[in-house]
C-alpha cells in the first residue's frame, strides 16, 4: 500500500509572509522591551522632553546608538562628536545590507527604503534565515516587512512606556541603569 505524497504547500500570499514575520519576530520583541523601557526611562531622567526620546526612536531607531547618543548628550557631547559615534557604531548595519541586497534589490526604491530604514540585529537575524529558506516564494519582502514593523512599533511602545515611568520615578539613576 503506497501513500500519497502531501499535497504542496499553499502558495505565501503577501498578508501570510507578513504574519509569519511578525509571529517569528516575536520572541525578539520580548527581548527587545526591556531596553526600550529602560531607554525611554533614562531619557525622560536625563531632561530630554517625551517628544525627544519618542523622537529620537522614531527617527533615529537604532537601540544602541541612541544608548550612546543619550549618553553623549548628557555629557554635553558636541553634535559633530555624537554623530560620528553612532555612525562608528551602526557600521555593521552595511554589512547585514550587503547579505540582504541580493533579496532586495529588484525591489523598487519605496520598499528598499523603509526596509532599509527598520532593518536592525534582531530583523535581519530573523530575515536572513527566511531568505535562506530555498522555498521560492516570492513575497518574502512581505515576511521583512512584518519583522520590521513589529520591531519598530515595540520600540516605540515601550519608549513611550518608559518615558512614563521615568517621569513617575525621576530618580532612577541610583539604580545603575545607564549604559
Amino acid at each position: 500500500m503506497t501513500s500519497d505524497p502531501p499535497p504542496p504547500p499553499s502558495p505565501a500570499t503577501p498578508a501570510r509572509e507578513w504574519l509569519h514575520g511578525v509571529r517569528d519576530t516575536v520572541p525578539m520583541l520580548v527581548g527587545a522591551a526591556p531596553f526600550g523601557l529602560i531607554f525611554g526611562t533614562l531619557a525622560a531622567g536625563s531632561g530630554l522632553s517625551g517628544a525627544g526620546a519618542m523622537a529620537m526612536s522614531a527617527f533615529v531607531f537604532a537601540g544602541s546608538a541612541q544608548f550612546i547618543a543619550l549618553t553623549l548628550l548628557a555629557g554635553g557631547a558636541g553634535l559633530l562628536v555624537i554623530v560620528f559615534t553612532t555612525f562608528v557604531v551602526n557600521l555593521r548595519h552595511l554589512l547585514y545590507a550587503a547579505t540582504l541586497l541580493p533579496h532586495v534589490a529588484r525591489l523598487p526604491r519605496r520598499w528598499r527604503l523603509p526596509l532599509a530604514f527598520w532593518l536592525t540585529d534582531e530583523t535581519f537575524a530573523v530575515v536572513q534565515h527566511r531568505y535562506a529558506t530555498p522555498d521560492g516564494a516570492p513575497h518574502k519582502h512581505w515576511y521583512y516587512l512584518g519583522s520590521c514593523l513589529s520591531m519598530y512599533l515595540n520600540w516605540l511602545a515601550w519608549t513611550a512606556a518608559g518615558v512614563l515611568l521615568g517621569r513617575g520615578v525621576p530618580e532612577l539613576s541610583h539604580l545603575g541603569l545607564e549604559f
